[in-house]
């Protein structure tokens, strides 16, 4: 009697439903609901279902680097981390009010790690986040200005409510990269937020951009109204390659 609608369900995709339906079916337990109960336990599981795949796809259409999470930051006090002020962040408030987030601090101190979780998180929140090498960027953008696709790939970025900057610094900015990420930045200014990684204290990123009236112009849109980390300790991919060697 239940195989037709059994079917219904997953040819219309209602995954969730299908699954909660045929298993409560062949486990006995329909009879263990009201009708009213049944009902919305079978909503429950649809939402359920089609809310972890919104997560998942967010998740994969960030691109991030590797996969990292809130819940297994280090919040050692060597690391001048604030577990209450990362906490804050995760709950992506910051998003909502198109607030930027920078981090710094030496090589192998968690940077890269801490700003990957908060896009995590900003993707479970419901926000659509992607993830850049800040290097990779700058010459997939190169390249798009030399094929006439340059702003086709600026509006993908500008659509994204949270972009990840990892890497920022590495090299210092030509005059071609120094408009590109005047025009990054200024697409994002009180229209979405910025997380940017960088082995270079704030300070020094006049310098890593270079012609002063664009530095200013760029560094003042990222830096008002944002949340700043300054990372210290010593290196976490150095302490886990000694931790792995003791045991």
């Amino acid at each position: 009697m239940n195989e037709p609608t059994v079917t219904k369900m997953k040819q219309m995709k209602f995954y969730g439903m299908h699954h909660a339906f045929k298993t409560a079916i062949e486990s006995g337990k329909t009879d263990h609901y009201t009708l009213d109960e049944f009902i919305s336990m079978l909503i429950d599981a649809e939402w359920d279902e089609r809310h972890n795949r919104r997560i998942e796809r967010s998740i994969k259409n960030a691109r991030f680097h590797y996969k990292s999470n809130i819940e297994n930051i280090n919040f050692d006090e060597s690391r001048n981390l604030d577990r209450n002020l990362v906490l804050r962040l995760a709950g992506c408030e910051f998003v909502e009010k198109n607030e930027n987030i920078l981090i710094t601090g030496s090589t192998g101190v968690g940077k890269s790690y801490l700003g990957t979780a908060l896009g995590y998180q900003a993707c479970i929140e419901g926000f659509k986040v992607s993830y850049f090498n800040t290097n990779k960027l700058f010459a997939k953008l190169k390249m798009a200005k030399a094929d006439g696709s340059y702003l086709r790939e600026l509006a993908k970025i500008q659509r994204q409510e949270v972009i990840i900057l990892d890497d920022f610094g590495l090299q210092a900015l030509d005059s071609q990269n120094r408009i590109t990420l005047l025009e990054l930045i200024e697409d994002r200014h009180n229209n979405g937020s910025v997380i940017v990684t960088s082995q270079i204290p704030v300070q020094g990123w006049y310098d890593i951009i270079g012609e002063k009236t664009i530095a200013d112009a760029i560094l003042d849109r990222l830096i008002h109204q944002s949340h700043r980390l300054e990372l210290k300790g010593e290196s976490m991919r150095k302490k886990r390659g000694i931790n792995r060697a003791e045991n």
